[in-house]
């Protein structure tokens, strides 16, 4: 690896002294040209003298959302610069999604390995979405539970006997809108009367022995059809009009 410039973006002293020393001891091609406790430093700092690689920790004086509007910006100003997070923001996935929605390189979490040299070296060489381990288990999980999902979705489908227009039918339901509403979707070749027929069909289909006596409305068909994955809740959109 060729020699390169980092500014550190860090409010913590014993962190900061920390990330220094993994960089003198591990990965002696990098020059620190300055760190950072604010914002304002950082900025000062950059005007200065241009990095090739900036490590910000993102919560910095108590604000989270400091540190991913230094990333955006860096991005925009400076777009040869490389933006490597380094955040102890261990269970804010909301936070990691701003961030890369921001265009930083890559995501370390202050946990297990921490920050290593292949990480910066993977990162200095071009490498998009450079993740440590704890980070990449958690997306592994949430990759699993999403296929997972989709299978449960695709599976309910079949096992239901759910064509594309019971489920266009169904999150149109789910989504508040009227039967009549419904018939003015561009992908909905029907009228009212046969929604109430198809609504019906979908009752006998999701509810094949009855709902204990009780009748079935659109709100309990819609509630059953969530419990089933025949619709999915975090997928809920219209189709256009």
């Amino acid at each position: 690896m060729e020699k390169f410039k980092v500014i550190i973006v860090e409010d913590v002293p014993l962190e900061l002294k920390g990330t220094e020393g993994i960089f003198r001891n591990d990965i002696p091609e990098a020059e620190i040209i300055g760190t950072a406790d604010s914002e304002p430093a950082y900025w000062k700092l950059i005007k200065q003298s241009l990095p090739d690689l900036v490590l910000l920790d993102l919560g910095l004086g108590g604000s989270t959302t400091v540190g991913v509007e230094i990333c955006r910006q860096t991005k925009e100003m400076y777009p040869q610069v490389k933006v490597l997070i380094f955040t102890g923001e261990i269970l804010n996935e909301k936070l990691w999604v701003d961030v890369l929605d921001a265009g930083c390189d890559g995501i370390i979490l202050k946990s297990g390995e921490m920050l290593t040299r292949d990480d910066v070296t993977a990162c200095m060489n071009g490498k998009r979405m450079v993740f440590n381990q704890p980070i990449l288990e958690k997306i592994v999980e949430r990759f699993k539970q999403s296929v997972n999902q989709q299978l449960m979705h695709q599976e309910a489908l079949v096992d239901y006997e759910i064509d594309e227009y019971d489920e266009r039918f169904l999150r149109h339901l789910a989504l508040g809108y009227t039967k009549e509403q419904i018939t003015k979707l561009r992908g909905m070749p029907f009228g009212v009367k046969s929604l109430e027929k198809r609504q019906n069909e979908l009752v006998q289909k999701l509810f094949p022995n009855g709902n204990n006596g009780i009748s079935v409305n659109a709100t309990r068909l819609v509630v059953r059809a969530l419990e089933l994955r025949i619709i999915d809740l975090d997928n809920l959109v219209a189709d256009p009009e």
